[in-house]
């Protein structure tokens, strides 16, 4: 069941797939999110059963523990696009790690969002940046993030985040998208529901100045 968070009735729709652990702190993201704009707005979490299932563009080898990625991102798009049915709203998708990964993913298969809010996305994901490079974003605007010690991780797979989170900030502002990069403090897991509050909040205010 999608849980809601913020105003009802606010013209700008923030949208992000979440776990258990990305529910558990979704309070704490709305009000970091309050704290950084003014913007208001209402954020839909929409609960993911099979994390690496439900969020994979594409099937992919396991690269840790033993729970290979399946081919699941396209389903779980179609649930959620009648969330973004209202005309009158602007809706911005984001969510942190794969679901990151799935917003970049998303917003090159539909042009319904305005912006996307990619916090330490897993942007390591086999084959995804050249898939980025021939499928562009629809949207006017993507934050990035990473934690300064990502790219340090003991996993080779893993320790790619780095270069190829820098390859797809030159390759968004190529193709004419407003980005930036924020770098955090910490490795992968430090502080997600604040990283993901940074980037909403970045993505909404460049998104509601861009609108006025």
């Amino acid at each position: 069941m999608t849980r809601e968070y913020g105003t009802p009735d606010a013209p700008f729709v923030l949208l992000q797939p979440a776990d258990e652990y990305d529910l558990s702190g979704m309070e704490n993201e709305a009000a970091v999110i309050r704290s950084l704009t003014d913007v208001p707005f209402r954020l839909l979490a929409l609960p993911v059963d099979r994390w690496n299932r439900d969020l994979s563009p594409w099937q992919a080898p396991a690269v840790f523990g033993k729970e290979p990625f399946g081919d699941g991102a396209e389903e779980t798009l179609r649930k959620l696009l009648p969330l973004c049915s209202d005309k009158e709203k602007t809706y911005l998708l984001g969510g942190y790690s794969l679901a990151g990964l799935f917003s970049l993913w998303a917003a090159g298969r539909t042009d319904v969002f305005a912006g996307v809010a990619a916090a330490s996305p897993s942007l390591w994901f086999p084959g995804f940046v050249p898939y980025l490079a021939e499928h562009p974003v629809r949207c006017g605007a993507v934050c990035l993030s990473v934690g300064d010690k990502e790219e340090k991780a003991r996993n080779r797979v893993l320790a790619s985040v780095g270069d190829r989170i820098r390859e797809t900030k030159s390759l968004l502002e190529e193709q004419g998208v407003r980005c930036t990069l924020q770098i955090h403090p910490g490795n992968h897991f430090q502080e997600p529901d604040v990283r993901t509050a940074k980037a909403f909040a970045w993505v909404l205010d460049h998104t509601a100045h861009t609108a006025t």
